[in-house]
C-alpha cells in the first residue's frame, strides 16, 4: 500500500524531500562560486563596456558588436569566460539532482547555454549598426562566416536559456514553489520577447533586457540547486 502511494504521488509530479536534491551531493565551492558568479558577470562587465565605449549606442547596437575594435578581446573574453562558468554549474546541477523534474534537462540546457555564449566569442559578428565607429549604418553583420557561426552560436545559446527558465518553472512547481515558478515564467518570456524583438528599432535594448534577467534568473536557480542539501527546496 505504502508503495502504491508513493508512485501515486510521483505519477502527480509531487516531489519528496530526498528527491529534491541528492542528500550529501553539496558541490565544491569552486562549483558553487561559477554558478553564482555567470549571470552577474556577464551582465556587469557587459553594461561598463556599453557605457564607456566610444560610439556604442546599446538602443541601436546589438551587445555583440561589442566583440568588434581594438577592446573587442573584452567582450570576447565575457562570452567564453561566463560560457565556461555555466559549463562547470551544469556539471553541479548534474551532481545534485538525479530525480524528479529538471534532472536532465536542466544540466543540459545550461551546458549548451555556455556552448553557445563561447562560440559568440570565438565567432565575431561583422562590423554593423555603425560601430565600430565608421563602420557603415547598413552593413550587415553576418556577411561573413564568423558572423554567420556567431548568429548561429547565439541563437543556439538563447534558445536553451528560454527552455532553462521553463523547466526550472516545472521543477519548482513539483516542489510546491508556485510563485516562484512564475517568475521562472516570466523570465523565460521576457528573454524570448527580448530575442524576437531583437530586429526591431530599439531590440539590441530588449534583447539585451530580456537575456539579462533570464542569466540572473539562471544563476538564482542554479545556486539554490546546489546549496541545499536533502531539505526541503524553499527558495
Amino acid at each position: 500500500m505504502t508503495g502504491q502511494t508513493t508512485a501515486g504521488a510521483h505519477t502527480a509530479g509531487t516531489l519528496t524531500a530526498a528527491d529534491r536534491i541528492t542528500p550529501d551531493a553539496a558541490s565544491p565551492r569552486a562549483l558553487r562560486a561559477c554558478a553564482a558568479a555567470a549571470g552577474p558577470l556577464f551582465v556587469i562587465a557587459a553594461l561598463v563596456q556599453a557605457l564607456t565605449r566610444p560610439g556604442f549606442n546599446l538602443t541601436r547596437n546589438a551587445l555583440s558588436l561589442l566583440d568588434d575594435g581594438s577592446l573587442g578581446w573584452i567582450q570576447a573574453a565575457n562570452f567564453i569566460v561566463t560560457g565556461l562558468l555555466l559549463i562547470a554549474a551544469s556539471a553541479a546541477v548534474r551532481r545534485a539532482i538525479t530525480a524528479g523534474p529538471g534532472r536532465r534537462w536542466a544540466p543540459r540546457l545550461l551546458a549548451i547555454t555556455g556552448a553557445g555564449l563561447i562560440g559568440g566569442g570565438i565567432f565575431h559578428p561583422d562590423p554593423s549598426g555603425g560601430f565600430p565607429p565608421g563602420t557603415p549604418q547598413d552593413a550587415s553583420a553576418i556577411s561573413s562566416w564568423h558572423g554567420v557561426l556567431h548568429q548561429v552560436s547565439g541563437s543556439a545559446a538563447f534558445l536553451a536559456l528560454i527552455i532553462f527558465c521553463f523547466v526550472a518553472a516545472r521543477r519548482y512547481r513539483a516542489c510546491g514553489q508556485r510563485t516562484t515558478a512564475a517568475c521562472s515564467v516570466a523570465a523565460g518570456v521576457l528573454c524570448a520577447a527580448g530575442v524576437a524583438t531583437g530586429g526591431t528599432p530599439h531590440g539590441s535594448l530588449t534583447l539585451f533586457t530580456g537575456v539579462s534577467i533570464a542569466l540572473l534568473w539562471a544563476a538564482f536557480t542554479t545556486t539554490r540547486l546546489i546549496t541545499i542539501r536533502s531539505l526541503p527546496w524553499t527558495p
